[in-house]
């Protein structure tokens, strides 16, 4: 029996599809907050469960043998939330937890890499056999706004000419399937896509493809993290999106291990498809 908590999420229900195609839904288990959410789901045969990052309860996780935790996705919170659920995995018996980390954890100088750190830890003292999916950006963290910045004719950031492999979150998510239904314990996957990028040449597809004037503007920290306050982000997710902008600059999101090609047994997704695919 494999499991997933946080199975609506964006991430977390293309794994649910791509988990039921593989094992079938009568060998899948979809953890969240809302089940009303996956009716869809559960009438498929999935079994749709209550669970709750703030309040675990192990009996959620009766029978599974292999979890694939999703990190949450509240900022700030995520440490003692996923502790929670590794507990309850051990109490449960779980065989086995795949998490999504995030890419070189250990050395990223990502703010965001600090909560993955910790709970990289805490499956390392849990006696929890895990894999560790280390996940690059999506492209949809640079497609989703597309809209303003054409119509500005700019794309601003911090990240300088670092150079960028993100991929799809569908390519994550195949990812995912693959290390939960085939990965063995110890498994170490730093995931990140085939193709690098810097943001100079992410604007120059964005510009052919819209078939409009795009370059790429770069900023300090200071004044990106003003700019994107400046257009309505609260302050700490302006910061936050910042600093990881200037950790771009430095390397962090770079990786030409292919890592991720290799577990989906495919090339991924490239950004210029993506952008098309956003601007359809």
């Amino acid at each position: 029996m494999y499991a997933i908590a946080g199975a609506s999420g964006q991430l977390g229900q293309l794994v649910l599809a791509g988990l039921i195609e593989k094992v079938g839904a009568d060998k899948v288990v979809a953890l969240v907050r809302t089940p009303a959410k996956l009716a869809d789901a559960a009438a498929m045969g999935v079994n749709v469960r209550a669970f709750d990052y703030d309040a675990v309860d192990p009996a959620a996780l009766a029978g599974v043998k292999r979890l694939l935790l999703i990190s949450a996705n509240e900022v700030g919170k995520r440490g003692p939330q996923h502790q929670a659920v590794i507990d309850a995995a051990k109490a449960a018996g779980v065989g086995l937890i795949a998490y999504t980390s995030i890419l070189h954890a250990p050395t990223s100088t990502i703010g965001l890499a600090e909560e993955h750190r910790e709970t990289e830890a805490a499956l390392a003292v849990s006696g929890v056999p895990h894999i560790l999916l280390r996940n690059g950006w999506y492209h949809e963290n640079y497609t989703g706004s597309l809209g303003p910045s054409i119509e500005h004719g700019a794309i601003i950031g911090a990240a300088g000419a670092g150079r960028i492999c993100s991929a799809s979150r569908a390519d994550y998510a195949a990812a995912a399937v693959a290390a939960l239904v085939d990965g063995g314990a110890g498994d170490i996957h730093e995931l990140a896509g085939d193709e690098a990028f810097t943001m100079a040449e992410f604007a120059a597809h964005v510009a052919r493809i819209a078939g409009k004037p795009v370059a790429y503007v770069d900023m300090s920290q200071a004044d990106y993290a003003a700019a994107l306050e400046g257009a309505g982000l609260p302050g700490w997710l302006a910061a936050m999106l910042a600093n990881s902008s200037v950790a771009s600059s430095q390397g962090a999101l770079f990786d030409d291990g292919h890592a991720l090609s290799r577990l989906i047994g495919r090339s991924t997704t490239p950004i210029a498809d993506a952008i098309a695919a956003a601007l359809a």
